[in-house]
């Protein structure tokens, strides 16, 4: 049967079930938005995290948004009974979001999406079975799925011998291997750590120090009294940036005004690869190689890297390069639809509520970094970003009706002006 075009199925579909949509649609669905929520809750997390890793955000940064302040991290440590832990295990992390979802968004639909393309009245979000849905807004909430760099030294090796960190689960089939780790920011030097904990014999090679936070040392304070109880009045609940930055970082909406080259510069001082001071202690097994640019990656019987002070051999490296957004990585939004998608770089550009110069279409999670600051790349901005965009899709909302709009309407959503 061919699907009635003309007919809306709900107002907003929300695309990824993840801390930022499973929040957006709380937030929703508490406005009365009539929402659908498609995605395997916490998958991002289950299928692209190492065991063993932990959250780098403080818990009091680690909760679900909800419009009620409900399902927090106190109240699930209640039901599991464990105590307060400021890394919470990401294994834990996972199974929370699980419990937020079945207790504040119920009725996720686990299917994938194929595809979302514009509709009559909005937008077609066609999925994987053949099945389709119409809605007049879609929010892409899908993290950082397939957003990981690699450098160009490694295109076209092969997976046996080149892979990212969120290509793991686990590294025991790493056991008495020799193995390269690539970066110096949390992951690179959190997978670092659990490879050697797996028993790999592990070089962290970068171009620069490792920086540590929460190091007296990188921060230029004397260990002390007086030194700790500074850092915990400068630091914000968020803790994303150096002081006096993370402050504004705290602050999205105000992000949002900075102009374009301003607020390029803030996102990458508050984003600069560091790692947590946590690690150091599990730091000791791991041989660090810094000032060490990479030139050339050869594939032989393992992998060679050739390095500023010579090469060196391997039976793996693993990329802790991080992650670049550009939502034609996706993999699901029609080209005409990206064609209407301003972005910089790859970036979406976007406007208050978190809405792109493609009208109707909202990106919220670390495709909103470039326009709403380095907050969105944490679970603590989902909060913000659920809040403004309900905020932009009530206050712009019609009347919910399944029939078609009357000959001669005008679009539903004009389109935005391209904010930067």
């Amino acid at each position: 049967m061919v699907k009635d075009m003309s007919r809306t199925d709900v107002d907003v579909a929300v695309i990824g079930a993840g801390p930022y949509g499973l929040a957006t649609a709380a937030h929703l669905k508490s406005a009365q938005v009539a929402t659908k929520v498609f995605g395997d809750p916490m998958s991002f997390w289950q299928q692209n995290m190492p065991e063993g890793m932990k959250l780098r955000s403080p818990w009091v940064a680690s909760h679900i948004a909800h419009p009620n302040d409900d399902y927090s991290l106190e109240a699930y440590a209640q039901t599991r009974g464990f105590a307060r832990c400021e890394q919470m295990p990401v294994g834990e992390f996972i199974r929370y979001g699980r419990w937020f979802q079945t207790n504040a968004v119920p009725d996720v639909d686990r299917r994938k999406v194929a595809r979302v393309e514009r509709g009559p009245l909005g937008f077609h979000v066609c999925l994987e079975d053949g099945d389709s849905v119409s809605a007049r807004r879609v929010v892409i909430a899908m993290g950082l799925k397939r957003q990981e760099f690699r450098p160009s030294a490694f295109d076209g090796l092969p997976a046996a011998l080149v892979s990212h960190t969120c290509e793991h689960v686990n590294f025991e089939r790493f056991r008495a291997k020799r193995v390269a780790v690539i970066g110096r920011g949390q992951s690179a030097c959190e997978t670092a750590a659990l490879l050697t904990e797996a028993g790999a014999e592990v070089d962290l090679i970068s171009r620069g120090d490792v920086l540590w936070l929460g190091s007296d040392h990188q921060e230029g304070m004397e260990h002390s009294d007086f030194a700790w109880a500074l850092r915990k009045i400068v630091m914000t609940r968020g803790a994303v940036g150096p002081f006096p930055l993370n402050w504004l970082a705290e602050a999205p909406s105000l992000v949002h005004l900075l102009p374009p080259a301003a607020r390029a510069d803030f996102n990458e001082r508050c984003l600069r690869a560091k790692a947590s001071g946590w690690l150091r202690d599990r730091f000791g097994a791991v041989r660090i190689n810094i000032s060490q640019k990479l030139r050339a990656a050869r594939a032989g019987e393992g992998i060679a890297l050739q390095l500023d002070r010579g090469s060196a051999a391997f039976d793996h490296v693993i990329l802790g390069t991080g992650y670049k957004i550009d939502i034609a990585k996706l993999g699901i939004l029609e080209a005409s639809l990206i064609d209407e998608v301003a972005t910089v770089n790859g970036s979406p550009r976007l406007r208050t509520g978190m809405e792109s110069t493609a009208a109707g279409l909202h990106f919220v999670g670390a495709t909103a970094v470039h326009s709403f600051g380095p907050l969105m790349r944490f679970v603590w901005g989902a909060g913000f970003a659920a809040r403004s965009l309900t905020s932009a899709v009530t206050a712009n909302r019609m009347p919910f009706a399944r029939r078609a709009a009357p000959r001669g309407n005008m679009a539903l959503n004009a389109r935005p002006s391209q904010s930067s």
